[in-house]
């Protein structure tokens, strides 16, 4: 069975580099690693059709904005016969520290309206997902503000580094499964290669 790997954000240029779109920016990482061109249009979504680690992958930047994610991943696991299991969520989470990495197996959403419209839609909460970090670790006036925010320069090597360490966890869990890419690649923050608790 294919995997659907659907990276979470908004489109348009005006989103592009924020931190609300690292779901994006993962799956373009991941894309590049990978040789796979994330060009096709369908089910109101950019996708990409390609192989990683001889497994055959769909790469998804749902076009729907954030809060309406799930009416692009439902056709798309629809007409690929695609499991809930084997549906794996990459986005951004602002109960984490920046740079951290939480693979989870499956769970709720805990308040992420984009994954909370992914699991109304297909009718269950069963499907891995990769949180990453987006909290500055400083009190945020305006949570929603936050994370439509650009990322800044400053941060840029970080991000890189982030970047690359989701695109090699997304890698990890379709070669090794969910539970080992969790041993390996869940971490507090950049550096801490520890598992969150």
């Amino acid at each position: 069975m294919a995997w659907l790997i659907v990276g979470l954000g908004n489109p348009g240029p005006q989103y592009e580099h924020t931190f609300h779109n690292l779901g994006f920016l993962v799956l373009d990482r991941l894309a590049e690693r990978n040789n796979v061109r994330i060009t096709r249009n369908e089910a109101k979504s950019l996708l990409g059709v390609g192989s990683i680690n001889g497994h055959e992958v769909l790469l998804a930047k749902p076009q729907t904005f954030m809060n309406l994610s799930g009416t692009s991943v439902k056709p798309l696991a629809d007409k690929y016969s695609v499991d809930p299991g084997h549906i794996l969520v990459i986005y951004d989470e602002l109960d984490l520290p920046w740079t951290g990495v939480r693979i989870r197996p499956k769970g709720s959403s805990g308040g992420h309206h984009g994954i909370d419209d992914v699991i109304k839609r297909l009718g269950s909460q069963d499907f891995p997902r990769i949180r990453l970090g987006i909290h500055p670790g400083h009190p945020i006036r305006n949570g929603a503000e936050y994370v439509l925010s650009p990322i800044k320069k400053a941060q840029s090597s970080e991000l890189d580094e982030l970047l690359d360490h989701a695109a090699a966890a997304t890698e990890s869990i379709l070669a090794d499964g969910v539970e080992k890419a969790m041993t390996r690649f869940n971490r507090r923050a950049r550096g801490l290669n520890k598992e969150e608790e």
